[in-house]
């Protein structure tokens, strides 16, 4: 069942098993305040086995681009379209969220961006290929993460 995500009463709804559930749930709410502020659109979750489709692809990026295979069980997953982008989102067990941005247009902008909620380790298989850079938010602390430019087209 999709779940709207709220930012102004932050809630661990369908992350609780994460060990981080409470700064997942505040990197999950910061990502949906931007979107309604920026886009005027409504961010909405569904349980990662819901949406397989949205899981499929962001692996198979990441697979594809930078032979990377995440080891956390994915717990929530969304797709949408704003402003000319297609966005997905799989938000991880262990606090690891992985956003997709893919420009509709050619020759837009196409990145793969990672989000580490605060309290969780850099994951093993990320630790030796990025530098993480630090950022603060009110909603989910302080939040560290990369990106890297998609240069396939999927």
């Amino acid at each position: 069942m999709p779940y709207v995500v709220d930012f102004e009463n932050v809630s661990i709804v369908g992350l609780e098993s994460s060990p981080v559930a409470g700064a997942l749930a505040g990197l999950r709410a910061n990502e949906g305040r931007y979107y309604r502020n920026k886009y005027g659109h409504v961010f909405t979750v569904s349980p990662a086995s819901e949406v397989p489709e949205v899981v499929d692809r962001v692996s198979r990026i990441l697979k594809e681009e930078r032979d990377i295979v995440i080891g956390s069980r994915p717990l929530e997953a969304t797709a949408f379209e704003v402003d000319g982008l297609r966005m997905e989102y799989v938000f991880y067990e262990s606090g690891l969220s992985i956003n997709i941005m893919y420009s509709i247009e050619d020759g837009g902008k196409r990145a793969v961006g990672f989000k580490l909620a605060e309290g969780m380790e850099i994951p093993q298989e990320l630790a030796s290929r990025f530098k993480f850079a630090r950022q603060k938010s009110k909603l989910a602390g302080v939040v560290r993460g990369p990106y890297f430019v998609i240069k396939g087209e999927y």
